[in-house]
């Protein structure tokens, strides 16, 4: 992770508008009427969404099922495939504040079965988010916040929808330093960060960046597939690696993804998302 410098933090209380200068010295207006809101199951979520409510200062509200979620994966997903297959819509808490007084919103949920957790889709199916800028975010197993986030802009078409943030749960405890860099990058708060080098031009996999790949990948309980090309990047804490991906997709057809790793310097290898295509 390159080196972050924050100059000062934005402002959520109150209903002015504010100015940050992003990296690239380009004024970005931050609005100060901001909300987290975020549904999660295991607290994953809600760690990510208290991170980013503290470092800009702004209001937090929990989407709660009435029948919460068990914590043990395999019930979850019995029960959210129960509840999938029969077009359940989940019961929702009514939220502790009203929307009406933020015009943006940062939205955050677990990716479940590619896309965001049914009760964010209730969520969803139950206020307007008309002319707000919605922000995503999400923790998951693997991937999947790129499909979640144009669902998002499928259920809100009178939005501004935005790709926002993404974690795996296995590295939660990254979210910190990784949060600071997506809220400044990205014009959330003011600050300045390094920008990070461009990848090196895809290659074919040799040996060596294989057994990087499976150091990274092997482990996770589903497969992954193999690599073919790589590209590189060199940061001031380590070495990322971006892989394209050969994979047998459940219909037997072949599929393809990008996984990304990191090596951070001293560190064992650990992949940080896989975006299928």
């Amino acid at each position: 992770m390159a080196a972050i410098a924050v100059s000062a933090l934005c402002s959520c209380g109150s209903k002015s508008a504010a100015t940050a200068e992003s990296n690239n010295n380009v004024p970005t207006v931050v609005s100060d009427s901001t909300l987290v809101v975020y549904y999660s199951q295991t607290g994953a979520t809600k760690a990510v969404a208290e991170e980013i409510q503290k470092q800009l200062g702004c209001s937090i509200a929990a989407i709660e099922a009435v029948k919460p979620y068990d914590n043990d994966y395999d019930a979850t997903i019995a029960r959210w495939r129960s509840e999938l297959e029969a077009g359940t819509k989940v019961e929702i808490k009514p939220l502790a504040v009203s929307l009406d007084d933020y015009n943006t919103i940062f939205l955050g949920f677990p990716i479940w079965g590619g896309t965001y957790a049914l009760p964010v889709a209730t969520f969803l199916a139950d206020n307007s988010l008309e002319g707000k800028r919605v922000v995503t975010f999400a923790t998951f197993g693997s991937g999947g916040i790129d499909l979640a986030t144009a669902d998002v802009s499928k259920a809100q078409p009178k939005a501004e929808v935005i790709k926002g943030f993404g974690i795996r749960n296995a590295r939660i405890n990254k979210a910190p330093g990784e949060v600071m860099r997506f809220l400044i990058e990205d014009g959330y708060m003011a600050g300045k960060i390094e920008p990070l080098p461009e990848y090196s031009a895809a290659v074919p996999v040799t040996p060596k960046e294989d057994s990087i790949f499976n150091a990274a990948c092997g482990s996770y309980k589903y497969p992954l597939g193999s690599p073919v090309t790589v590209a590189t990047r060199t940061t001031d804490s380590g070495t990322d690696y971006r892989f394209e991906v050969r994979s047998q997709a459940p219909d037997a057809e072949e599929a393809s993804s990008t996984i990304y790793v990191t090596v951070p310097d001293g560190a064992a290898p650990e992949f940080t998302e896989v975006v299928r295509h």
